[in-house]
């Protein structure tokens, strides 16, 4: 059987559309990003917007991963804290998470 059949042509426009949209996001934002104000509070809130979405991607996997969840991402904080190396708490808090459920 050759061609595409209408399942494979329906995720091929999926992702079409989806690649379309992403990119016309990416570049409209570096259209805009000379006209948008550097200053104020829209500066602030562009400034802790990264924090934020890093925040609502991370909080629902600690939080599912219960009280060894809490741990681990209090022990990755900490230690991205302390010794500023961000490669060394994933890796701490990662390797918490695995000794937890090898033991648990």
């Amino acid at each position: 059987m050759n061609g595409l059949s209408p399942t494979d042509l329906s995720i091929v426009l999926a992702i079409t559309g989806a690649a379309l949209a992403t990119y016309s996001l990416r570049l409209g934002g570096l259209l805009l990003a000379d006209r948008l104000p550097k200053n104020g509070g829209f500066k602030r809130f562009m400034e802790a917007l990264p924090g934020t979405i890093l925040l609502s991607l991370v909080a629902p996997g600690i939080f599912s991963a219960g009280m060894l969840g809490g741990v681990a991402a209090l022990a990755t904080a900490l230690c991205a804290w302390k010794t500023r190396n961000i490669l060394l708490a994933m890796i701490v808090g990662m390797g918490m998470v695995a000794a937890g459920r090898l033991l648990l």
